[in-house]
């Protein structure tokens, strides 16, 4: 299988949000949230790499931030980071949804 470019780009977009917020602003929290999301969701592109039915990670990560940053979105009004990400991040849930839907039978078990 190749590699899930998109996952893995959505990953390294999440952990560069966090390493970006750390720099400009100076918030560990923020430094701590982008790594570890951005790890798992990269051990999730990898997942989906292997194996192309293997959403479930990436579907977890993605529907945690997705809700968490469109709270911070809603609240803020601010689209940069917390609405880009909430967008993103709803993007990939609606793409595992998809990938899990069209999948072969049996293979999404």
């Amino acid at each position: 299988m190749g590699i899930d470019w998109i996952s893995t780009l959505y990953a390294a977009t999440v952990a560069a949000g966090g390493i970006v917020g750390y720099l400009k602003a100076g918030s560990t929290p923020s430094l701590a949230a982008g790594l570890l999301f951005g790890g798992l969701a990269g051990f999730g592109a990898y997942r989906t790499s292997v194996d192309p039915t293997d959403q479930w990670l990436t579907l977890g990560i993605s529907l945690s931030l997705g809700g968490l940053m469109g709270f911070r979105f809603y609240n803020s009004g601010k689209f940069m980071p917390a609405g880009l990400v909430a967008l993103l991040s709803v993007a990939m849930v609606g793409r595992c949804i998809y990938t899990l839907q069209t999948a072969p039978p049996g293979k999404n078990d």
